[in-house]
């Protein structure tokens, strides 16, 4: 039986969304019945679209058997993405086996929030998530497809995918990951020398050798950020192919799941027996489970952006209510980096994927009758892919954690609720990752230290005046600002801080990185700064109370919501590393509640 309380959610939302799922489902069930969309292009058009596809040419021109679109966010800078160069040949390989055919139908960008943090391309990375959209919107375009695989892995790559994946939603579709980097040097080790490097303890050469130490090669990278949970969400959800998520590159089971993912997308289709259309596997339930993994996992709290986002995509209107009444219910049973001292290879072998969705549905805590690209039912995604001389099967997944310090059973977890907090108060609305912070450090009442910019941030901390107990607010850094970027630069700083006793908090209209999370920070905050939110009326020396026990963001110091809201001048935000090409954006752009998306709030 489901949780009272994750039935209550699900049901609340059902009733929300029924205004915009009903006609969500209209169209593409519309789209479904006029059929394979390239039999009605004409002979012009479809020569066009078969010209390339050598081999394939004729049977695309004379038959009628599947054909398979590929979205690849392939790029060679990013090692989570490097290993999909040779993937389009591995499906289309797969798809003729099946007497299907595939082609690349388009490519999306993919860009690093690693590489940009601290910089001003940060300020492009969450709208590259609505980029991705379109940009797949425009590969799937062309109509001729039966059925798509998404590739992609990281942070905005996976959301902008599956908005797009609805868009077109009448298509089955089956994501497929790359896989983790094998581990390198361990990520606490990695933070240890970038706090002394912060501090001035060490220089240069020892903190580059320890960043190359742990990001090593291809892969993703191996801690719990937002690019590890948006996998941990496609098996929760269904769209993976059950224990794909962290399968290492260049190994034959990664390239048999890689395979068996055309195959299983093109036997999906309208042309067969089994019509799974990927606007259907993504209901209620499907996001209410995502939202459980979430919370199960002390997952990113990017994800509280992105969920809202691709929901809505298809109707479905979450609200961070929502994430509050589950995370209060739901356990943490995993602990990885940063929630604990092991990375996502450490969690796979303990387990993994396959052992947390066991657990939580026999605690009640997820929905078991979904429909998934395996089929139906969430107890299929409990089974472990096996590789046995060529051929892939799934088998029985243990039913007992493999290593109870990395994760455990929903009936003896971490800690009763999830890893997630919402806060309210006068201050506005803000979400809270509080799985790594210490319950000692989870609340505090301190005078505010007021910035604009984060660079202002690490140049008081450079001049020895981050001193007492302090929040630290850093506004104007909401979406329509200069598009919300992860302030994660600011961890070391904040974390010497509390190392020296401090009590200190983050408060920000901003994001932070789905690595961070042993300093509160409460981020996400609405009305953001440039919206005239309350927090544009902070000085310094007022006093917050930031509390994640209670959920509570509270202005404390009399007359603060009377003032005039502060002004900044932004316009250093407006030009330079594309970010003049983003000016419509900033325009348009929702708030963060309701997604941050510039496809409407």
């Amino acid at each position: 039986m489901v949780h009272a309380t994750i039935a209550q959610v699900t049901a609340r939302i059902v009733t929300r969304s029924a205004a915009t799922r009903g006609p969500y489902l209209a169209r593409i069930d519309e789209a479904r019945d006029q059929g394979p969309a390239r039999a009605h292009l004409s002979c012009s058009g479809q020569a066009h679209a078969y010209a390339g596809a050598g081999a394939d040419q004729q049977a695309l021109a004379t038959g009628s058997t599947g054909h398979l679109g590929i979205v690849t966010s392939y790029n060679d800078m990013l090692s989570a993405h490097q290993p999909f160069e040779r993937y389009p040949d591995v499906l289309r390989q797969a798809a003729r086996s099946v007497g299907g055919t595939a082609q690349v139908a388009g490519g999306v960008p993919a860009m690093c929030d690693g590489v940009t943090q601290g910089a001003a391309g940060m300020e492009l990375s969450l709208f590259s998530r609505d980029v991705i959209a379109m940009a797949a919107g425009v590969a799937l375009s062309h109509n001729t497809f039966d059925a798509a695989v998404f590739l992609g892995v990281c942070d905005k790559i996976v959301p902008g995918l599956v908005i797009a994946a609805q868009s077109f939603g009448h298509l089955p579709a089956v994501f497929v990951p790359a896989g983790p980097m094998t581990s390198g040097l361990p990520n606490d080790e990695k933070a240890k020398v970038r706090q002394r490097f912060a501090a001035g303890e060490v220089g240069h050469a020892a903190l580059m050798a320890a960043e190359m130490a742990a990001y090593h090669g291809p892969g993703t990278c191996t801690f719990y950020g937002t690019a590890n949970t948006n996998q941990m969400l496609m098996e929760f959800m269904g769209l993976h192919l059950p224990g794909a998520s962290f399968v290492p590159p260049g190994t034959g089971l990664r390239e048999a799941l890689t395979a068996e993912a055309a195959r299983r997308s093109l036997s999906l289709s309208a042309l067969g027996d089994n019509y799974t259309p990927v606007g259907h596997v993504l209901d209620e339930r499907a996001y209410v489970n995502g939202i459980v993994g979430l919370m199960a996992t002390g997952g990113s709290t990017n994800l509280l952006i992105h969920l809202v986002a691709m929901a809505r995509a298809g109707g479905i209107l979450l609200d961070w209510q929502d994430f509050a009444e589950i995370s209060a219910v739901v356990p943490l049973v995993a602990r990885v980096y940063p929630n604990g001292l092991a990375d996502v290879n450490h969690f796979h072998a303990a387990g993994g994927l396959g052992y947390t969705i066991h657990t939580l549905l026999e605690a009640g805590f997820l929905h078991p009758d979904t429909l998934t690209v395996a089929g139906r039912g969430l107890e299929l995604y409990t089974r472990e892919p096996k590789l046995r001389g060529d051929v892939l099967s799934w088998e029985a997944g243990t039913e007992t954690s493999l290593n109870d310090k990395i994760l455990r059973p929903a009936s003896d977890p971490f800690q009763a609720s999830g890893g997630l907090s919402r806060l309210s108060g006068s201050l506005g609305t803000a979400v809270m990752k509080v799985s790594a912070v210490a319950p000692e450090h989870r609340v505090v009442e301190a005078p505010v230290r007021v910035f604009h910019d984060q660079n202002e941030v690490k140049a008081a901390f450079k001049a020895g005046e981050l001193t007492g107990d302090m929040v630290v607010v850093v506004r104007f850094q909401g979406p329509k600002a200069n598009g919300m970027p992860e302030l994660h630069s600011l961890t070391p700083i904040l974390s010497i801080l509390q190392g020296r006793g401090q009590k200190v908090a983050l408060v920000t209209d901003g994001r932070m990185s789905g690595a961070s999370g042993k300093v509160p920070a409460a981020i996400h905050v609405v009305p953001e700064a440039l919206e005239g939110g309350p927090i544009a009326r902070l000085r310094d020396g007022d006093l917050l109370r930031v509390d994640a026990e209670a959920g509570v963001l509270d202005i404390l110091t009399e007359g603060v919501l009377a003032r005039a809201p502060a002004t900044a001048d932004l316009s250093g935000n407006q030009f330079g590393t594309g970010r003049d090409l983003f000016a419509a954006f900033r325009a348009v752009v929702g708030s963060a509640d309701t997604g941050a998306s510039v496809f409407g709030g």
